[in-house]
């Protein structure tokens, strides 16, 4: 037979629970709560289930990661403004940066269990959409460099340096990241 390979119903069943087994505990104690032993127990499988339906823990953790990108690039499409379409190009921007900065750092040891960081969709996702509202804010240049100059910041290992090895607030990261993108963009911060 052709095509994709079907997903026995047991087998899809075991994959939600344990995505929403481990999506509970990291939630509740953070990523390094997660052993794959206790998620094994606690969702009701057998650990094999685990490393054959997730290869290892950072595979894990990625698809965990997933569940949480898709809920956040939702709210960018599709959800209120000025995060979600309806608001000017400038607000978007902004609220985008401030929502990646407060999900990064609530996420931030899910993002290095994960591997370091968001996959290649997630960060292409970003690129795209700040290249998007640079685009119809006019700015001029290699757009698709200013947008990764743009998002560098956002990052988990530059954030967690600055968080944990600099001890900057957020607040000052986050007023700071509304600085550059504003200058990228030509206007006043304080607009």
């Amino acid at each position: 037979m052709a095509g994709t390979p079907r997903v026995r119903s047991d087998a899809a069943r075991n994959r939600d629970a344990l995505l929403c087994t481990a999506a509970r505990m990291v939630a509740e104690e953070g990523a390094s709560a997660v052993t794959m032993d206790r998620l094994a127990a606690e969702a009701c499988v057998g650990k094999g289930t685990i490393f054959r339906r997730f290869g290892n823990r950072a595979g894990l953790m990625a698809a965990v990661l997933d569940g949480s990108e898709a809920e956040f690039q939702a709210r960018v499409m599709r959800g209120e403004p000025p995060l979600g379409p309806g608001a000017p190009p400038y607000e978007r921007l902004i609220a985008f940066g401030v929502a990646r900065f407060q999900e990064s750092v609530q996420r931030i040891d899910l993002l290095e269990a994960a591997g370091g960081g968001r996959s290649h969709a997630a960060y292409s996702f970003g690129l795209l959409h700040v290249r998007h509202l640079l685009a119809e804010l006019g700015v001029e240049g290699d757009l698709p460099l200013l947008a990764a100059a743009v998002l560098a910041p956002l990052e988990v290992p530059l954030l967690r340096a600055q968080l944990e090895v600099q001890h900057l607030p957020l607040e000052r990261l986050t007023a700071a990241w509304i600085d550059v993108a504003s200058r990228v963009v030509g206007v006043s911060p304080t607009r």
